[in-house]
């Protein structure tokens, strides 16, 4: 197979790690539709590609910390925010009362046009009197996609105690289920071959795996020094492999080149 030229475009994404402790240490993952063309039947943490009404100027009426970040950090942490309302129905807002969001924060059919584009997401958070709340993502990792596939991402990974007052529930058409599950248990799963977990969110997954809890692990990523991870390939007697850089808090990786596509 031969690589894509490293001028390949590379658009911005994010991507949310939703906690919580109840009944056990949990985050959510979606599985991602089998017809979709990237990381087709995966399971995933929601998130995607950042869209130009994220950085819509009038955010700043309808968001929580925006003096708090860059242009380009608002952004993400908006498309982060809205990725996961469109693919699993959870708004990280509260009401205008300070109030928490609770039950389902809109009917399937809002969020389906929201991720068809025919409604936009700044007006659905406006008509629920609601903000979203910037300051309650963390940073938890920032990967490059290697030169492998046409598609390469720069993709933000948030983590975030979930609400307690709101049910997920996958949209159906990008995801088709949605679970809370135990990080050891994914990737117990996907050691097994009973789930197909893609490199990236593996080894989110481990890094995750190594906390106590949602807190826990909301505070190791607050505390942990952000690396962009920008995974190389190298030639190895037994063949290619990708490496990832030492210091990003992965520990020493070398993973077969096979077992990532």
């Amino acid at each position: 197979m031969s690589e894509t030229p490293v001028t390949a475009e590379i658009k911005p994404a994010a991507t949310i790690l939703l906690l919580r402790d109840d009944p056990v240490f949990e985050v959510l993952m979606v599985k991602r539709h089998h017809q979709i063309d990237f990381a087709s039947g995966a399971l995933v943490f929601p998130g995607g590609k950042s869209h130009a009404g994220d950085h819509d100027s009038r955010w700043s009426d309808h968001v929580l910390g925006w003096q708090a970040y860059e242009p380009d950090q608002r952004a993400l942490r908006i498309a982060a925010i809205r990725e996961v309302f469109e693919e699993a129905g959870i708004l990280l807002a509260k009401r205008r009362d300070g109030a928490p969001m609770s039950g389902e924060a809109c009917p399937m059919d809002v969020r389906a046009a929201v991720d068809a584009g025919t409604t936009s997401f700044i007006d659905v958070v406006s008509d629920l009197e609601a903000r979203l709340d910037l300051s309650a993502l963390t940073v938890f990792a920032r990967w490059i996609t290697p030169p492998l596939t046409p598609k390469r991402f720069d993709t933000w990974f948030y983590a975030v105690s979930a609400p307690a007052e709101q049910l997920a529930a996958c949209d159906g058409r990008e995801t088709v289920d949605a679970e809370w599950i135990a990080p050891s248990e994914a990737l117990r799963l996907a050691a097994a071959g009973e789930r197909k977990v893609i490199f990236p969110t593996r080894m989110n997954l481990k890094l995750l795996a190594e906390a106590q809890g949602a807190q826990d692990a909301v505070t190791r990523a607050a505390a942990r020094a952000l690396v962009t991870v920008q995974p190389q390939i190298q030639a190895r007697p037994s063949g290619r492999v990708l490496v990832l850089p030492p210091d990003a808090g992965y520990g020493a990786v070398e993973e077969p080149l096979e077992n990532v596509m």
